[in-house]
């Protein structure tokens, strides 16, 4: 399986039966240019959408015609579990719901937590299950913080921490850089130096990392 780090929340993860799978796309310029990150070019046989905010549920930004998940349901023989979760710390009374994608590829379980804004109850663990790549909002303000962030990576005991949802030069939100998540974690720090990863069963590793891709758009 490859996966890779379009920007924002999206990735495009590829099975090795040539399935692809992407993830929240951004609306590329949303939100009057805070969102640049550049146009997402693979052809996606599924797209996720966690919630229905415009840098999450572009999907007619993609090329083809995916289909679209966002709830629980079996596309391709990949089973996607939808969990609702919500969007800030006061039931989605401040900016809604918000949908926990777990879903199994190449005998790899991946959970994307989408805009996840608040710490998970010990019910949501237990329905997440045991994941081993793990992709996380870091950012704060309109999800969990770094700190909130770091504790959530330690309930779900991923192998691999893929942190999303930060700023960076393509992102002009009010949000925290990757350097605050990462502060204190240097030794499980994994820095890629590309876009993109390729992983199996055989080489999750042992102990956890967190890896640090380069966006690709």
């Amino acid at each position: 399986m490859k996966i890779k780090w379009n920007g924002h929340s999206s990735f495009t993860i590829t099975a090795t039966d040539g399935t692809v799978i992407v993830t929240d796309p951004y609306e590329p310029g949303g939100f009057g240019g805070a969102v640049s990150y550049g146009k997402i070019s693979d052809k996606a046989d599924i797209v996720t959408v966690t919630h229905d905010h415009g840098d999450h549920n572009h999907v007619k930004g993609l090329s083809g015609n995916p289909h679209v998940v966002r709830k629980t349901e079996t596309v391709k023989g990949i089973e996607f579990r939808g969990i609702p979760v919500y969007h800030d710390k006061s039931k989605g009374a401040e900016r809604g719901q918000n949908t926990i994608f777990v879903f199994k590829v190449d005998g790899i379980t991946l959970c994307h937590l989408g805009d996840l804004g608040h710490a998970l109850p010990d019910d949501v663990i237990k329905k997440i299950g045991k994941v081993d790549v793990l992709m996380l909002p870091i950012g704060g303000f309109f999800t969990i913080d770094p700190n909130e962030a770091s504790k959530v990576m330690e309930s779900l005991n991923p192998s691999i921490a893929l942190p999303m949802h930060y700023k960076t030069e393509k992102c002009n939100f009010p949000i925290s850089n990757l350097d605050d998540f990462l502060h204190g974690k240097e030794e499980i720090t994994v820095k890629v130096d590309k876009s993109e990863m390729e992983i199996t069963q055989k080489t999750l590793p042992k102990k956890r990392e967190v890896r640090i891709l380069s966006h690709a758009c």
